[in-house]
C-alpha cells in the first residue's frame, strides 16, 4: 500500500517578530537540525517537512490552510521556541483540518549553567511558550495529541511515530471505500449500522455491489491469471491437497475481486455465505490472500469490522506482528487457565501465522457450496489488542480489548482453519464481562502492531467514543466509565 511513503507531516515553529532577525535565524537554524535529525532517528515511519518559523497570524494562517488543502501532508507538529502569543494563532487553528501534535520539548537538552543569561533565556522559552500555545488548544476544545520530552528521546520518538500511524490511518479512513458483495447475513443485529453517519463522521463510502457482477468478473478470469495468483501461492504456502481445482477457483475469486476493488477504488469488502448466487465456493484462500495483500474484510457483510480491518493494516505499515480479521468462537474454560479460541470458517489473515501456512481443502458445511480451499495454521503468541467498533444508535463506540495471544494448547487436528488462542486482560471473566457491557462484537480486527494509543489516537481524531479493557480494568469502575461516558456523548 506504500501508505508511510505517501505523506509527509509538516513542523510549524512558533515565535514572533519581538525578539529580532539574529533570534529568530537561530529559531528556525534550530528548527532545522531538529527536523533533520527527527527524520535521521530511523524510529518515525513518515517524512518530516520543515515550514518558515510562523511570528505572524498571517503566516499561521497561510500555513494551516496550506496543510488542510495539501493531500500528502498527514498533520502537523507544533513547537514554541519562544513565546508566541496564542491570540495569533487563533484563525490558523480554526482553519486547520489535519490531525494535529504539540509537541512540548526544547532544542537543548539541559542547562548550560556558564553559559546560561538572558540572551539564553529570550531564546530557549518553550517552557512557558508551550504553556501559552497549549491553553489556546484547551480553550478552543482542539483535538490534538500532547507529547513532552526531550526530542531526541526514544521516547518522545516512538510516541510522536505511533500518533503518526494514527494520523495515516485517519487520513486512510476518510478516503476508505467498502465493497460489499451482497447484504449482511440475515436477522444479524451488531454487523448492522448507519452507513450514512459512517461516511459523515468517518469518511467511509460503503456500497452494495450485486453478486452477479462478480460473477461476471469470475468468468472473464483468464486461466494465465490463475497460473500467476497459483505460482504466487505456492511461493508462499505449502500445498496440502491434491485438489488444485480448487485452488485454482480460488484463485480465480480473488483475481475477480481484485479487479473490481481496484476499478472502484475500494481497500475492504464483504461478502455473505448466505448471498453466493453463481459461485462454486465461498472465498477462502482468496479472501485470506487479498488480507494479507493489505485488503480489510469482514465476514457475513459485516462492513465495519472490514473497513476497521483496512485502517488497522495501513496504521501498522511496515511492522511484522500481523493484523487480522477475527472472531471469538469458543473458549477453553479449565480453571484458572482460561482461553478464547479465534478463528472464523474460513477467513484469517495469515500475516498472524506462527509458521508457513497450508492449503487445504474442507467441506464448509454452510453456504450450500463447493468444499473451498483456505490457508490452515496458528497464529503466534504475543501481546496484541482486538477492536471492535460498534453502532450505539446516534454514535460509533470504538472498543479495545488488551489480549496476551499464546503457543496453541491443543492440536486440534480435526478444526481445518486458521486459528489463534489468547486470554484477556485482565482476567478471562472481566474481560469477557466488561466487552460485553460495553456491547463489543463478535467479529473483531486482532493486531500485534497497533497498540491502544494507537487507536485511541484515532478515535480522537475521528471525534468517537473509545473504551479500553485493559490489566487494570475492573467490572465496578467499568460500569461507571460506560455510565459517563453515555452522558458525556449523549451532550455532544
Amino acid at each position: 500500500m506504500n501508505a508511510m511513503n505517501q505523506y509527509s507531516f509538516w513542523f510549524v515553529v512558533g515565535s514572533q517578530d519581538l525578539y529580532g532577525e539574529d533570534t529568530l535565524k537561530q529559531v528556525a537554524e534550530h528548527a532545522g537540525i531538529m527536523v533533520d535529525g527527527l527524520n535521521k532517528s530511523g524510529i518515525l515511519p513518515c517524512r518530516i517537512e520543515l515550514k518558515p518559523v510562523a511570528i505572524t497570524p498571517e503566516d499561521i494562517f497561510s500555513i494551516m490552510t496550506d496543510a488542510s488543502n495539501t493531500s500528502s501532508c498527514a498533520g502537523v507538529i507544533a513547537w514554541m521556541h519562544t513565546f508566541s502569543p496564542s491570540k495569533m494563532w487563533i484563525h490558523g487553528l480554526s482553519a486547520l483540518r489535519k490531525p494535529y501534535c504539540h509537541l512540548h520539548t526544547q532544542f537543548g537538552r539541559n542547562i548550560p549553567n556558564t553559559a546560561i543569561d538572558m540572551d539564553f533565556m529570550n531564546l530557549n522559552q518553550s517552557a512557558h511558550g508551550d504553556r501559552e500555545h497549549g491553553f489556546i488548544n484547551a480553550r478552543m476544545r482542539m483535538p490534538r495529541k500532547v507529547i513532552v520530552g526531550f526530542w531526541q528521546d526514544a521516547k518522545v520518538l516512538n510516541r510522536l511515530a505511533s500518533w503518526m500511524r494514527s494520523a495515516i490511518g485517519a487520513t486512510a479512513s476518510r478516503l476508505l471505500k467498502v465493497m460489499r458483495f451482497g447484504d449482511n447475513m440475515r436477522e444479524v443485529a451488531v454487523t448492522e449500522g448507519d452507513k450514512v453517519e459512517a461516511q459523515i463522521k468517518l469518511g467511509w463510502q460503503v456500497n452494495t455491489f450485486p453478486v452477479g457482477d462478480l460473477v461476471a468478473y469470475l468468468n472473464a478470469v483468464r486461466e494465465d491469471e490463475i497460473d500467476a495468483i497459483v505460482h504466487a501461492y505456492n511461493e508462499r504456502y505449502d500445498f496440502s491437497t491434491d485438489d488444485i481445482s480448487a485452488i485454482r477457483y480460488q484463485a480465480r475469486e480473488e483475481a475477480a475481486m481484485e479487479k473490481m476493488l481496484k476499478e472502484h477504488g475500494c481497500r475492504a469488502f464483504t461478502n455473505t455465505f448466505q448471498d453466493l448466487h453463481g459461485m462454486k465456493q465461498l472465498p477462502g484462500l482468496a479472501t485470506q490472500s487479498l488480507m494479507a495483500r493489505g485488503y480489510g474484510y469482514g465476514g457475513e457483510g459485516d462492513w465495519k469490522t472490514a473497513a476497521m480491518t483496512a485502517i488497522l493494516k495501513t496504521m501498522s505499515e511496515g511492522l511484522t506482528g500481523g493484523t487480522s480479521f477475527m472472531e471469538d468462537y469458543t473458549y477453553d474454560l479449565e480453571p484458572g487457565k482460561e482461553l478464547s479460541l479465534g478463528a472464523h470458517m474460513l477467513e484469517v489473515c495469515p500475516s498472524i501465522a506462527r509458521n508457513r501456512a497450508r492449503i487445504e481443502v474442507h467441506a464448509l458445511g454452510i453456504g450450500d457450496r463447493e468444499p473451498p480451499a483456505r490457508l490452515v495454521f496458528e497464529g503466534h503468541a504475543g501481546r496484541a489488542i482486538c477492536v471492535s467498533l460498534v453502532d450505539m444508535g446516534g454514535r460509533f463506540r470504538l472498543i479495545t480489548q488488551e489480549i496476551e495471544a499464546v503457543e496453541p494448547t491443543l492440536t486440534m487436528p480435526n478444526l481445518p482453519v486458521a486459528r489463534i488462542m489468547w486470554k484477556g486482560l485482565p482476567n478471562f471473566h472481566t474481560a469477557c464481562e466488561c466487552w460485553i457491557l460495553a456491547g463489543g462484537a463478535h467479529h473483531t480486527v486482532l493486531s500485534f502492531d497497533v497498540t491502544y494509543d494507537m487507536i485511541s489516537d484515532w478515535a480522537e481524531i475521528m471525534g468517537i467514543e473509545s473504551i479500553h479493557i485493559h490489566e487494570n480494568t475492573c467490572v465496578d469502575g467499568f460500569k461507571q466509565q460506560l455510565f459517563l461516558s453515555d452522558l458525556a456523548w449523549k451532550l455532544r
